[in-house]
């Protein structure tokens, strides 16, 4: 990796990871993402801390649940970006920012896996950006079909195997992703 590559945290938030919207394992997703916040920091690689706000409710912008969670150790240097749709690129400046930092290739974890991560992989696609998936980087809730597990393996499934985009999607653990560090 070089510094054409940024590092996408989206809404690891404490509303999403304590109570009753927790997502599966967010104590080990907590774990993974700082260790990688840590190294792409050291490597010089910028962080984006996206964060989800919707107009009531424990999202609402300012509120406790809004807020990183307290257990992620983000670099001082990291960015923060406000969003209100699954899409971390619409109506936000992710897009201008990227391009301003010469990014071409994006790291992306964080939750939830079937809803804002699947959703800014497939618009990082779209836009030309080659997508590494934290492959235990992203987690979720059980739906009424699904246990958690089984939903982010499903989406590292689809979107891994995406090829109408142009740019692809590799799936890498937390822990073999180097920064070329």
């Amino acid at each position: 990796m070089t510094a054409t590559t940024a590092l996408l945290v989206i809404d690891m938030q404490w509303a999403l990871c304590e109570g009753e919207e927790q997502a599966h394992d967010a104590a080990g997703l907590i774990s993974r993402i700082n260790g990688l916040m840590a190294r792409a920091d050291d490597a010089k690689v910028p962080v984006i801390c996206i964060q989800h706000e919707e107009a009531q409710g424990s999202l609402q912008h300012g509120s406790p649940g809004w807020a990183l969670d307290s257990r992620l150790a983000v670099p001082a240097t990291a960015m923060r970006l406000r969003k209100t749709t699954p899409d971390s690129f619409h109506l936000t400046d992710l897009h201008a920012v990227l391009e301003e930092l010469g990014i071409k290739h994006v790291i992306v974890c964080g939750l939830q896996s079937n809803y804002c991560v699947d959703t800014t992989v497939r618009r990082a696609l779209a836009l030309g950006f080659p997508v590494t998936l934290v492959a235990d980087g992203h987690s979720t809730v059980d739906n009424s079909v699904l246990k958690a597990p089984q939903i982010s393996a499903h989406h590292n499934a689809t979107l891994s195997s995406m090829s109408s985009f142009g740019p692809r999607v590799t799936l890498q653990p937390a822990k073999e992703i180097s920064f070329g560090v």
